[in-house]
Parts: C-alpha cells; sequence; structure tokens
C-alpha cells in the first residue's frame, strides 16, 4: 500500500507542471539505506502567539531552537502533539512531508538546504523515502524564507566512548551552568539529597552471598512506602497471583522472588531520591513508565534468549529500571536548562536528546546518571548499562548489559512505547544475543498485550 504522504506529493507534482516541471523532476520512491542524512529533508511544525510555521532543515543537522527565535525575532516552541494530530488529519495523513505547499503554513527554510543538489523527504514507510528533484524542490519552497538556524551534528560531538572524562566534563558543565562549588565528592557537589537507608541496606545485603528472603523482607517492611509499593505491585493483574498478597515476605516467596523484589527496592528507593520534574518533552512517556517499560523489556527479551547467551535477569531489569536516571539528575542540578533541554527535544524529534543535552550543557545524562552510580557503589553492570546504553557498538566490560539496553530501546521505540532517535534496529546487536527480528518482536509484543497492567504499575511506582 502507497503511503498517502506519497500521493500527496504526486499530487502536488502534478499541480505544478503548468508551471514548466518537465517528467524528469517527477518524484520517486527510494530506499532508505545509503541516502545521506544530509539530503534528507526534515519539517518540524512551531507556533508562538503570532501563529504556526514549518521548519525545514538537514536531518544531519540540530535546530537551534534559541538561533531560529533570534533571527525571527519570535518565542517559536514545538506544536503539541493534540495540535499536530489535527493537522495531520485534516490532510488524511500519518506523516507531514516536508512541502510547505501542502500545509499551507507559512515556512522557514535553513540555508543549507539551498546548497543541496538533490533531496529526500519522509514517505511514512520507515524503509522508503521519496526523491525530490531541485527544481520540484525549489519551486515547491519559493514562498519559504531563508535562514540560518541549525547546527551540524559534527559539531556536537558528544563524548560517547571515554566514561574516564565523564568526571571532568561533569564538572565543567556544574562550572559553567550553575552556582554550585566543585566539592570532593560528585554527590555533594551535585547536592543529592543521601540514598535512603532502605537503599544503603539493599546495597549492604546484595553483597551478602548468603542472604535471604527474611533479610530482604526486614529491610522492605521498615521503610512503610516500599513496602506497600512491593505488596501492591504483586498484587496487580500483571502477575495474577492466586489469593490476596498479605505481606512483602508472600510477595517474594509466592510471585516477585528474591532477585526481583531486591531490584525492584532498589530502583524505587533511588528514584525518590529526587522528585520527578513536572516538566518533560512534549509526547514522551512520564518518568516511571519509560523506567517500567525498559525494565520489563529487558527480561522479555532475555526470555527469547538461549540460556548460553543470557545477562543476569536481576541486573539486567534493574538497568532497565533505572536507564534514565540521569534525566532526574539533570532536572535536580539544572532547573533553568531543564526547561529548554524540552523544548530542544520537542523541535528535533529525529536526534536522540543526549545530542541536545551535549549542545546546551556539555554533559549528557547518560553521563552524570552512571557516574552517581558508580559514586553510590551500585553493581559495575549496572554503571555499564546506563552509560554506554546509546552505544550500539561497545564491546568492553559487561558489554552484554549495555548492548541489552540499547536493544531494548530500540524494540521500545520501534513499537512506539518510548521516544528514541536511535536510529533503525541494530542487527549486530539481534546477532549477539542470538536473536531474530521476529523474536525480538515477539518480546515486546507480548508486553503490549498487557499495557494497561504494565502502566497501572508504573502508576503505582510513581505514587
Amino acid at each position: 500500500m502507497i503511503p498517502a504522504a506519497v500521493n500527496k506529493i504526486f499530487e502536488h507534482y502534478q499541480s505544478l507542471e503548468d508551471e514548466g516541471l518537465d517528467a524528469n523532476c517527477q518524484p520517486s520512491l527510494v530506499a532508505r539505506e545509503g541516502v545521506s542524512a544530509g539530503h534528507i529533508v526534515k519539517m518540524v511544525l512551531m507556533s508562538d502567539t503570532l501563529g504556526r510555521l514549518q521548519i525545514l532543515f538537514p536531518a544531519d543537522c540540530m535546530l537551534d531552537v534559541d538561533a531560529l527565535n533570534k533571527v525571527l525575532g519570535r518565542a517559536l516552541v514545538a506544536l503539541p502533539g493534540d495540535d499536530l494530530d489535527s493537522i495531520k488529519a485534516r490532510h488524511s495523513l500519518t506523516e507531514l512531508p516536508a512541502i510547505p505547499d501542502i500545509t499551507g503554513l507559512p515556512a522557514i527554510i535553513d540555508k543549507r538546504l539551498l546548497e543541496l543538489d538533490e533531496y529526500y523527504v519522509e514517505s511514512g514507510d520507515a524503509g522508503q523515502l521519496i526523491s525530490l528533484s531541485k527544481d520540484f524542490f525549489e519551486l515547491s519552497t519559493r514562498k519559504a524564507k531563508p535562514e540560518s538556524f541549525t547546527v551540524p551534528l559534527s559539531d556536537i560531538p558528544y563524548n560517547q566512548n571515554a566514561p574516564e572524562t565523564d568526571i571532568i566534563e561533569i564538572n565543567q558543565a556544574i562550572e559553567k551552568f550553575t552556582t554550585l562549588r566543585i566539592k570532593k565528592r560528585l554527590e555533594d557537589t551535585l547536592e543529592i539529597p543521601p540514598l535512603p537507608q532502605s537503599a544503603q541496606d539493599i546495597i549492604k545485603l546484595r553483597a551478602n552471598p548468603e542472604a535471604d528472603s527474611d533479610e530482604l523482607a526486614t529491610i522492605v517492611e521498615r521503610d512503610p512506602s516500599l513496602s506497600a509499593q512491593v505488596v501492591s505491585w504483586a498484587s496487580s493483574s500483571f502477575y495474577n497471583a492466586p489469593g490476596k498478597i498479605r505481606s512483602v515476605h508472600d510477595a517474594i516467596i509466592r510471585v516477585l522472588g528474591f532477585d526481583m523484589v531486591m531490584n525492584l527496592s532498589m530502583g524505587l528507593s533511588l528514584g525518590r531520591t529526587l522528585n520527578v520534574p513536572k516538566e518533560q518533552p512534549e509526547g514522551y512517556a512520564p518518568y516511571w513508565h519509560q523506567a517500567m517499560w525498559a525494565a520489563l523489556g529487558t527480561t522479555s527479551l532475555i526470555s527469547k534468549m538461549e540460556p548460553a547467551y543470557r545477562p543476569s535477569f536481576g541486573l539486567a531489569y534493574l538497568s532497565g529500571l533505572l536507564h534514565n536516571f540521569g534525566y532526574l539528575v539533570l532536572a535536580h542540578v539544572f532547573p533553568p536548562h531543564f526547561s529548554l533541554i524540552c523544548r530542544y527535544i520537542e523541535a528535533n524529534p529525529h536526534l536522540d536528546s543526549s545530542v541536545i543535552e551535549h549542545f546546551l550543557l556539555g554533559i549528557t545524562k547518560e553521563q552524570i546518571g552512571s557516574q552517581l552510580m558508580s559514586v553510590w557503589n551500585m553493581p559495575p553492570e549496572v554503571i555499564t548499562a546506563l552509560r554506554h546504553q546509546k552505544n550500539r557498538t561497545y564491546e568492553g566490560p559487561h558489554a552484554e548489559f549495555a548492548n541489552l539496553l540499547c536493544l531494548t530501546e530500540q524494540m521500545l521505540a520501534r513499537h512506539g512505547i518510548l521516544n528514541s532517535a536511535t536510529g533503525p534496529l541494530s542487527a549486530s546487536l539481534l546477532e549477539k544475543f542470538h536473536l531474530t527480528e521476529e523474536d525480538a518482536d515477539a518480546a515486546i509484543l507480548a508486553l503490549l498485550e498487557n499495557k494497561n497492567e504494565v502502566s497501572g504499575v508504573a502508576n503505582m511506582m510513581a505514587q
């Protein structure tokens, strides 16, 4: 079936034939693979009190919201999802192509696009693009105002592979963007509240190879809020446990198991150390929903693996639960800039948030989150997973946990559960775990069958 966006562009081409376009200018569908990002045109709809605009720029660039507003004298932000959906519905499209004439809205075009000799726009099919001739594109954007407002991604070389320099970069960012003083201990510098006693006790218990369920239940039950959440989770319809769960001990023995309760309690305790920010990028799932989906996504993928290739279930689950902890830290340490990060993420849905965080702050949430986990003596597998979750090619110590978290996020994004711009599904990661694409899809689809239950559990965790 031909995507609706393709038909719209062909209709638009036919409407321009009277203006001198010849047959060589006809659009065509091409495979995305091998097309340079610099020739792919991205479009973002933005608005302020003066009205709506469509912004066109190359996919190998970041839309610099501040620069755009400065040259236009506007206060533009990305159009909210509901408004965007209404425009798509009005034009009977699921994907708005980067052709201003189709929406009829005033357009601003980045000057870098004017230097190209060939153009590609999104078709609504993840594997295909629509190829446009230079004449057709120029005619379709003739009313657009050219301005300079982008930053090439090659100019934002964020630190993906050198965790040994993370602490230096974190300190530089703190000195530059906050009034906090650099101190001897990172958690003091960040002014992070002390770890809850329950978290400290669980960390100690984890190091004891002879720890048993009674000891874990005792620690959890000392914290009434944590205890209530563990019991509520074990009682949820997601697990469909027979009979009533009356205690943490019941939850451990009858439903969740020792490792699950230990890691759930750890994630909850650490997550409660910082407040979840009220602000977040438009259209993104709430913090605990992202945490729950990532945690369950890792374990669902593990269930499809042969035993010889399975990472530790408990540590993988904990990595997923804490994968976005750096988000809380960024919001806590850089509150004036966090809102700006959200606005840039909304305006650049084609980019991973790490690129934007580095551009605005000089660090990423993966860097700062993993460093804090290290300070708190969390398992090295978890620290590595958090630090390298966006690194598709990481092969260092504990790589299986980072690779699994990376694959999980890709799969959840593929099924529309998480917002991620990490690119197409990595065949090399599937191969590493001896998974087929069909197996990975089946693992996530099984979770989606219980979507309401997963959301219910996440809501419990957010209380």
